[in-house]
């Protein structure tokens, strides 16, 4: 192991000791969140038939009508090239209404260039992702930074950390995952009704998994550069080091490849095949050290793309999760999928 991997490793074990306030709750089934009941006798058996018949009607889960209420406030800016912020009513409705009000920072260049909705990483802040947003605009590219579900603004009593998005509730996690891809899709009708052209989409880490789905659904979504990249959903949460305590709460009851498949339905690999011969185009950005995204399941990610004979960018660099968004590293990846952006989208 080099000088280079030794210190990557330690800095992201540093990062990951140090986040706070990790709950530990145990595995719950929450098939009450994806169309079953709680009482269902007997859950794997649901949810591997859920998981068959949803991958076939995808198209139809991951809703990407417009909304009703879609509302700009401008008053809702507050940095440098804000000009205000969206808001409208989610597709998919949890059972908490705060979680229901989707919200966008609206970062305009101007109304005939091309658009590109920015997902953060899990537990992204509010006040996150305004540089790049800003970096976009310098290229001509109008920005919308959009919140995930349960992330900041749309946090539920009792959980500052997103919870849920991510946990060892299996159907909360599957139903919160369905309503950040159909957000993105509504986020991009909003974006079209408004005279944008070409629509990208930027994503880091669960924002990637969230924005390919999204890519490979939805028609008016051209682009996507994605930082962080795997294939399926399940193997990620139970290997990586920041979803640990997720894996924790799960382990001995059921298995990697039983969550592999349960959660396949909100993960890229079963969606591959609907990019194969569009026009669309994507980048991936992999860090070789990192001990979340392992750079094997990064390496499926681009295996799956060349099998489909899709038209896919990758830039590999020797740096993990959390340290992707250190200098020098962040400064090259803000230039590539810039650039890329600016070239797919013109």
């Amino acid at each position: 192991m080099s000088f280079l991997e030794q210190y990557i490793r330690r800095y992201e074990h540093s990062r990951w000791a140090n986040e706070p306030d990790r709950p530990t709750p145990g595995l719950a089934w929450g098939l009450e969140h994806s169309g079953g009941r709680a009482s269902e006798p007997d859950p794997a058996t649901f949810l591997e038939a859920f998981a068959e018949r949803t991958i076939a009607k995808s198209d139809e889960w991951f809703d990407g009508t417009p909304a009703r209420d879609y509302r700009l406030d401008p008053r809702g800016g507050t940095v440098p090239g804000e000009a205000g912020v969206l808001t409208f009513t989610s597709a998919v409705a949890s059972q908490w209404p705060e979680n229901n009000v989707v919200y966008g920072r609206f970062f305009p260049a101007r109304r005939s260039s091309p658009a590109v909705i920015v997902l953060g990483q899990w537990n992204a802040r509010w006040d996150q992702y305004a540089d790049i947003c800003r970096w976009l605009n310098f290229l001509g590219i109008t920005a919308l930074k959009l919140s995930l579900p349960y992330h900041d603004r749309r946090a539920i009593p009792g959980h500052p950390r997103a919870d849920h998005l991510i946990g060892p509730n299996i159907g909360l996690t599957i139903q919160a995952n369905q309503q950040a891809v159909s957000d993105v899709r509504r986020a991009a009708r909003w974006l079209v009704a408004r005279g944008y052209g070409k629509i990208g989409v930027l994503g880091a880490s669960i924002g990637s998994s969230v924005g390919f789905v999204a890519l490979a659904h939805d028609a008016d979504i051209h682009a996507g550069a994605f930082l962080h990249v795997s294939t399926f959903f399940g193997e990620v949460v139970a290997n990586g080091l920041t979803t640990m305590h997720v894996w924790e709460a799960m382990r001995g009851k059921i298995s990697p490849d039983d969550l592999r498949r349960y959660w396949a339905p909100i993960s890229p690999q079963p969606y591959f095949h609907k990019l194969r011969g569009s026009s669309k185009k994507c980048l991936a950005i992999i860090g070789e050290n990192d001990p979340t995204f392992s750079p094997e399941y990064s390496e499926d990610f681009l295996i799956a793309m060349r099998e489909q004979g899709f038209d896919y960018e990758a830039l590999k660099m020797p740096c993990g999760h959390y340290s992707l968004g250190e200098a020098p590293f962040k400064y090259i990846a803000g230039f590539r999928f810039g650039t890329f952006l600016f070239h797919s989208l013109a």
